[in-house]
């Protein structure tokens, strides 16, 4: 089992005070014989709609000496997951997690910005010590 990141119960956390139910704590799947495991899976009833929000969570520190190569593999890890939700659980939603401070130190940066509306990456903000989310990038 692959170990959680850094900022798992600080996410988990944040999640639950919005209102989330987590439902997948990893959210797993195997196709093809590969097994992978999304950080989180959540539910929301949205009481006007009487129709759930369901969405998967990959949570990813930005902790260790390079951060563009973290960025690298955290995007190839979002692509890789977005095709398996298409395939297993259409009705979900990936984003990725980051903290408020990778997203304005890192994040905000035009070539970054780029990317990220290339590939049309959600994004999930949290700030770890409050352990709550600071914004919803779509």
């Amino acid at each position: 089992m692959s170990a959680k990141d850094f900022f798992h119960n600080a996410v988990r956390l944040a999640l639950e005070k919005d209102n989330w139910l987590i439902t997948d704590d990893p959210l797993s799947f195997t196709i093809d014989g590969l097994e992978f495991r999304i950080d989180l899976g959540a539910e929301r009833l949205l009481a006007a709609e009487k129709e759930g929000q369901k969405i998967a969570v990959e949570i990813k520190s930005f902790l260790g000496k390079s951060t563009i190569s973290e960025f690298h593999t955290a995007l190839g890890q979002t692509l890789n997951y977005r095709s398996i939700l298409r395939k297993q659980q259409s009705e979900r939603i990936l984003y990725l997690a980051i903290s408020y401070e990778i997203y304005t130190d890192f994040f905000m940066i035009s070539f970054i910005q780029e990317i990220i509306a290339e590939h049309k990456l959600k994004l999930l903000i949290f700030e770890s010590l409050k352990q709550e989310i600071v914004l919803w990038k779509e």
